[in-house]
C-alpha cells in the first residue's frame, strides 16, 4: 500500500473543508453504504471486528451486499472486544476467527513485531499496531489480503474525548482529520506494508467525509453521547441497539493489549510503558 505524503493529505482535507456544505442524515447514510460497497473486493476479504459500532456496521453492510468475508478478532483472553465480537458474529451467523492471547510472552512478541514495522514508536502506535498486526496474521492464514477497518469514524463523527473537551467540536473534527495522517495513517500503512496486505477504510471516503462533515455538530455529540448520528444510522440499517450504542473502546483497550503492556513494563522494573518500549 502506498501512503500519500502528509502535505498532500492535509491539502485534500482542506479542500474538502472549503467545499463543505449542509448535508442530511439520509445523505450520510447513502454515502456510508456506497463507501462500503465500492471498497468490497472481488476476492474473499476480512473485516477487523471489535464489536463496536464501526466494525459491526461495516460487517453488516458487507453481509447485506452478499460479500464473501471473514471477521477477525484478537485480544487477551476474556477481553471485552472478543466477547462482543463473538456475540455479534453469532447473532448474524457470520464467519469469525478469533485469536486469544493467554500469556504476556505471546503478546510481547506482537509488540516486538509492531515496533519493528513502525517508523515512529510510541505507546499508542505499538499498542494499536500490535492489535492490527495480530488480526492481519490471523487473516493471512486464510490467504486473505484485504481488510476493512473503521479508521476515520472518530474524526468525522466526533468520537474522541477531545471533541467534548473543546469549545468547537466541529473545528476539532477537521483538525483531527488533518492530523490523522501523523497519528493513524502512517501507523496502519506501515503495518499493512510490513505484512503485504491492503487496508480498506470506508470512513475516509471523500464523499462520506463531505456528507458527514455537513451535519450539525449537535447531531453528533451531546453531554451523554458521541457519534450520535452514526449510531442512529446504524440502527436504521439493521444494527441492534446494544451494538450501535456500545461505548467506544479503542483497540488497545478493548483487546486488553494496553493492560498487557503495563504488566510487561512493571515485570521488567519499568515505571512507564514508553521506557519498556524503548528498551524492547
Amino acid at each position: 500500500m502506498k501512503l500519500m505524503p502528509e502535505k498532500q493529505w492535509i491539502k485534500k482535507i482542506v479542500e474538502l473543508e472549503k467545499a463543505s456544505k449542509k448535508s442530511s442524515k439520509k445523505k450520510v447514510e447513502k454515502a456510508l453504504v456506497e463507501a462500503v460497497k465500492k471498497n468490497i473486493p472481488e476476492r474473499k476479504f476480512g473485516v477487523l471486528l471489535s464489536g463496536g459500532v464501526d466494525s459491526c456496521l461495516i460487517a453488516l453492510l458487507c453481509q447485506q451486499a452478499g460479500a464473501n468475508f471473514v471477521c477477525y478478532t484478537v485480544g487477551m483472553e476474556y477481553s471485552p472486544d472478543i466477547a462482543w465480537a463473538k456475540a455479534f458474529a453469532k447473532r448474524f451467523k457470520m464467519h469469525i476467527k478469533v485469536r486469544e492471547f493467554k500469556t504476556l510472552d505471546e503478546v510481547e512478541k506482537q509488540f516486538r513485531k509492531a515496533k519493528k514495522a513502525l517508523k515512529h514508536v510510541d505507546i499508542l502506535s505499538v499498542g494499536v499496531g500490535a492489535v492490527l498486526l495480530s488480526a492481519i496474521e490471523l487473516g493471512k492464514k486464510d490467504k486473505v489480503k484485504d481488510f476493512f477497518t473503521g479508521l476515520g469514524s472518530e474524526e468525522i463523527f466526533a468520537g474522541y474525548h477531545h471533541h467534548e473537551e473543546t469549545d468547537d467540536p466541529h473545528a476539532e473534527c477537521w483538525k483531527r482529520l488533518k492530523s490523522c495522517w501523523k497519528r493513524d495513517l502512517r501507523r496502519d500503512y506501515a503495518i499493512a506494508n510490513a505484512t503485504k496486505v491492503n487496508l480498506l477504510a470506508p470512513f475516509l471516503d471523500e464523499n462520506l467525509i463531505k456528507e458527514a462533515m455537513g451535519i450539525s455538530i449537535k447531531r453528533k455529540i451531546s453531554k451523554k453521547e458521541k457519534k450520535i448520528i452514526l449510531r442512529e444510522i446504524a440502527q436504521d440499517l439493521g444494527l441492534p441497539k446494544k451494538y450501535a450504542w456500545r461505548s467506544k473502546k479503542a483497540a488497545q483497550y478493548g483487546s486488553w493489549f494496553d493492560k498487557a503492556m503495563m504488566k510487561l513494563a512493571r515485570s521488567k522494573g519499568y515505571e512507564f510503558k514508553q521506557t519498556y518500549l524503548d528498551k524492547l
